[in-house]
């Protein structure tokens, strides 16, 4: 009948019989009458209705219910099986007593019953007072009152030993009155810890009596042990009743034992085998511990794993670590029992436990990861790290001696002492196992191939302690090209110096002693470097960042340490440069040693002309072109030699002959790759000194640092495979920001970066740049006929007509110069050859994209537009366009200014000379010269005008020994001309004469 929620009820809890589980208990709220009795009015109460009566239960009784729900039948069936299949079919196919799954039924016994002691335990507690009843067969719940009796029952185990058998029983005693328990219909409602219902009185135990060890009793008087097989249950039945519970015992003997703990670690490589327990007494078996991650697993364990035996050792005695150590009531593990067999009797030895010191060991192998099943390199290294505590707390370490290796358990230790000399580090180090001492170089050996152990003299196995491995990887791995000698079972190397960082890293972790200047220390701090004077005869003064950066160099050099100068573009690196090579000119001048500079051909002619304004007393020797090879034995009469970086892939076999001061890389992302000829051929030659320059010292990957690096620094980084492992992968696989802060540390003193806004303070609003560009082949032979066809007939019409009136012959002219001079497709679309010019466009409008700069293009020719964009098009780079035929000028400049992913804004100098506002731009490109310098200077106002908050960089495009790079000279000599008067091209014209048409036709 339904219980009304308005009225008195209570809850209470039935004791009921399952055809299949056994007994269980189910919850019940009952109607409360007017005399506060329970009535026949109740309900069965579950998760999903108790809710409904929360005025009357408390926070147990929901705990209660849901421990119920968790034990009935179709919960059950959905933990255990959770296959569809009716609770019928289940219990009688699956649960069959004789016919079912075994292993199953005892995998549901045990749950119930944990369920069971956790229902009982709340309900007997004094605080709760549940009430808890015995349920009628009717179904009423509230049939028969079973008593809680809150005071524990004690029980005694009676043993008496014959001539002919041993028979024993249990007494149990409550409240100091014998408790008769059998024959008297009594049930065990649980086994682990015994609840026991007798005449509808329930009890429980002082100890946690398992209630097997009682069910025999319930209808026998004892238990009778037959002299054959005495011995037998002796060991396996009757010890752990003598340690754990009182027992009176006659025909045999029982002494109780007290001696101070230890621990000993047996193990072995072979879990099949048994591991031999000198300790153990004859015949002296316990349990494996097998909880709390302490289990040998099953199956065969893997040959870089032991298997441990955990033993605790009082006296003579040893016995294997039980689980019951581990638990915090531990009652009933107060002692362990060895059983000695004498002559006529037995003698069981009931040896006192300090459980507190057994659960201390364990919880500290458990705090360690280590487990019976473990792996070999990491239980011995721990043994190593932990040897004080090990002896703190008497924990003995100790192998099967019948296994094939035998490992050192020994102290190891490592002392390195480090000391700076001239040009590197001198190491020394001392490496101990035990009483033998292994040299450095050969453990490097055995690391570097994998290898974390190796034979000691006396045959035993010693591991490397993994924190070697840890906090030594650097160098070990900077001892590689020590390993190929032969005679390297010593204990003394070197460092190069540019391992300065990772020896201070060692002396900061103290581990090692190191002797170390202070003066190279402060690289590790740009700001503390010394400043040097400039050289004498330097044409033109360093903004302060660029001396500062020549300080760098300079420093570096003092200590032959190579550096990576990676100024943004427009920064000045060759200035830096030049500044450095004169300086180096002065130092070496008795000696002469020249210097090489390597770089891309469109970048020869612009170091020259640097150079030669820069510092003018410097001889140049170009070495490039087809009879370039004889130049070599001038090398030594010039102080830099200048060369491409397809001329040193090709002549590698005569240049690696040759010791060079510095070897300088311009542009060194030509070099990223490592596996590329071009990085192998550089590698080859030789230098004192080596410097890089890029704005892009990474491109696309981490390994474009390494090769570079190891350009300047050989081993710097380590070798590939093993930056891939320690630097690469972690950074970008693993976006590990410890491993990228490690290598940042590493390649800070050696790599300096300035951006535009580090130093925009230093430099004027806006920074011009000539860059001027080699023609390829095939278009300076079409240059050069052009140039010849109309040279000729403009120099007959000015015979014939004079100047004024050659005027269109020499434009029609001029513009296809000057087209070919840009691209030769401009004139021609066939035309299947390239063009230096546009080469280097692309390869600096790549730069400032990948580095997130925004450009302006801006050229005469729509046409030339036209092949950029092809370019960009090729690449998927997006980009906004302007020319005179465009609709969309405001657009088109909105989505530039706007929109960051857009980089490149390409525009003709009609439509974009004047009217736009784009200061989002950094970079104006002017790809080809105007006659009028004002057109140029209205193009770069674009960018350079009120609201732009970048120093504007202005590079201008020139196609070396044309029309164009004459018609540059020509603006300068006529630039007040110029500024004054012109303003078309028509103008311009006027103002040549004779001779100035002739210079630019030569």
């Amino acid at each position: 009948m339904k219980v009304s929620t308005t009225q008195p009820f209570e809850a209470i809890y039935a004791l009921f019989l399952h055809e299949y589980l056994g007994y269980l208990v189910e919850a019940f709220v009952v109607q409360i009458n007017s005399k506060k009795q329970l009535t026949l009015q109740y309900q069965n109460i579950s998760s999903k209705n108790a809710p409904e009566f929360t005025a009357n239960l408390d926070k147990t009784d929901f705990e209660l219910v849901a421990l119920m729900d968790s034990i009935q039948p179709e919960a059950i069936i959905k933990k255990f099986y959770n296959k569809k299949i009716t609770p019928t079919d289940f219990f009688l196919k699956i649960y069959h007593k004789e016919k079912g799954d075994k292993p199953l039924q005892e995998a549901i016994a045990n749950y119930i019953d944990a369920k069971k002691a956790k229902i009982l335990a709340l309900i007997l507690t004094l605080t709760h007072q549940k009430r808890l009843f015995v349920m009628g067969t009717d179904g009423n719940p509230t049939w028969q009152e079973i008593q809680k009796l809150l005071n524990p029952v004690s029980i005694l185990f009676h043993f008496f030993r014959n001539e002919e058998n041993t028979h024993y029983f249990p007494t149990l005693k409550h409240e100091g009155n014998k408790l008769e328990f059998q024959y008297k219909n009594a049930l065990i409602l649980c086994n682990e810890p015994a609840y026991l219902l007798v005449n509808n009185n329930l009890y429980h135990f002082q100890q946690n009596v398992d209630g097997h060890k009682l069910r025999p009793f319930l209808n026998k008087k004892f238990i009778n042990i037959p002299k054959n097989m005495e011995e037998m249950y002796f060991k396996k039945f009757v010890a752990p009743l003598v340690a754990s519970f009182d027992v009176h015992a006659e025909g045999f003997s029982i002494k109780t034992e007290q001696y101070p703990p230890a621990s000993i670690i047996y193990f072995t490589e072979n879990i099949n085998k048994t591991t031999p327990n000198p300790s153990l007494k004859v015949g002296e078996q316990t349990p494996l511990l097998q909880k709390e991650g302490l289990a040998v697993a099953s199956g065969v364990v893997s040959d870089n794993n032991l298997s441990l035996e955990i033993n605790f050792k009082y006296g003579a005695f040893s016995f294997l670590a039980d689980e019951n150590t581990l638990k915090d009531d531990s009652k009933d593990a107060k002692a362990s029992v060895s059983v000695e067999k004498t002559e006529n009797s037995f003698i069981f030895h009931r040896i006192k436990k300090d459980t507190v010191y057994e659960k201390n060991v364990l919880d500290f192998l458990k705090e360690n990861n280590i487990h019976q099943d473990t792996n070999k390199n990491i239980f011995l290294d721990w043994v190593n790290n932990h040897a004080e505590t090990l002896q703190r707390l008497k924990i003995t370490i100790q192998q099967n001696k019948t296994d094939s290796k035998q490992y050192f358990l020994g102290t190891s230790s490592i002392n390195i002492v480090i000391k700076e000399v001239k040009d590197w580090f001198d190491i020394n180090a001392k490496i101990m196992f035990g009483a033998f001492e292994v040299p450095f170089l050969k453990l490097c050996k055995y690391i570097l191939a994998g290898k974390t152990s190796f034979t000691l003299p006396d045959g035993e196995i010693a591991i490397i302690p993994q924190m070697w491995l840890d906090k030594y990887v650097d160098l070990f791995h900077n001892t590689q090209h020590f390993l190929d000698d032969d005679d390297n079972n010593n204990n003394h190397f070197q460092l190069q110096k540019h391992h300065f960082n990772l020896v201070q890293e060692l002396k900061e972790a103290q581990l090692a002693e190191v002797d170390f200047s202070k003066k190279l220390d402060k690289l590790r701090d740009f700001e503390q470097i010394e400043d040097y004077l400039l050289p004498a005869g330097f044409v033109g003064e360093l903004r302060p960042y660029q001396k500062a950066g020549y300080n760098w160099m300079r420093f570096l050099g003092d200590f032959g340490l190579g550096g990576c100068l990676a100024d943004d573009m427009g920064l000045g690196k060759t200035i830096q440069t030049i500044a450095l090579l004169l300086s180096e000119k002065q130092k070496t001048e008795e000696i002469n040693i020249p210097s090489l500079i390597i770089l891309p051909t469109s970048l020869v002619h612009n170091w020259v002309i640097e150079i030669a304004k820069f510092a003018p007393s410097l001889r140049v020797l170009i070495y490039t072109g087809a009879k370039r090879e004889k130049k070599i034995a001038a090398f030594s009469h010039f102080d830099v030699i200048i060369t491409t970086y397809g001329i040193t892939r090709i002549d590698t076999p005569h240049l690696e002959k040759i010791l060079f001061n510095y070897i300088i890389l311009d542009e060194s992302q030509a070099i990223k790759n490592p596996s590329a000829n071009t990085s192998k051929a550089v590698l080859l030659l030789r230098s004192k000194k080596r410097l890089i320059l890029t704005g892009t010292p990474i491109e696309n990957t981490t390994m474009d640092l390494w090769s570079q690096m190891n350009f300047i620094n050989r081993g710097l980084l380590g070798t590939q495979t093993f930056f891939r492992k320690e630097f690469l992968n972690p950074i970008e696989k693993q976006e590990n920001l410890l491993k990228l802060k490690k290598l940042y540390a590493t390649i800070k003193p050696f790599i300096l970066r300035r951006d535009k806004k580090q130093v925009a303070k230093e430099l004027p609003d806006k920074v011009e740049s000539v860059l001027y560009c080699k023609m390829s082949k095939e278009q300076n032979e079409l240059y050069e006929r052009t140039k010849s066809h109309y040279r000729n007939q403009i120099l007959e019409e000015i015979e014939l007509n004079g100047v004024s009136k050659s005027q269109i012959l020499l434009l029609q002219g001029l513009i296809q110069l000057r087209q070919i001079a840009n691209h030769p497709k401009m004139i021609d679309n066939e035309y299947v050859g390239t063009s230096g010019k546009m080469e280097q466009i692309i390869e600096k409008i790549s730069v400032l994209v990948e580095n997130g700069k925004k450009m302006l293009v801006f050229s005469q020719f729509v046409k030339h537009l036209s092949l950029v964009r092809e370019y960009l098009d090729a690449q998927k780079v997006p980009y906004t366009y302007l020319d005179g035929s465009s609709k969309d000028r405001q657009t088109q400049v909105e989505i530039f200014q706007k929109d960051e992913n857009i980089k490149v804004f390409l525009i003709s100098l009609k439509a974009g000379g004047v009217g736009l506002n784009l200061t989002a731009a950094e970079y104006v490109f002017l790809l080809d010269p105007w006659w009028n310098p004002a057109a140029e200077a209205q193009a770069i106002d674009r960018a350079h005008r009120i609201g732009q908050k970048n120093v504007v960089f202005t590079y201008k495009f020139i196609s070396k020994n044309t029309v164009e790079e004459k018609i540059l000279a020509l603006q300068h000599n006529k630039k007040k001309l110029a500024n004054d008067l012109i303003n078309v091209e028509e103008s311009f014209m006027k103002s040549l004469s004779k001779e100035d048409i002739m210079a630019l036709l030569e």
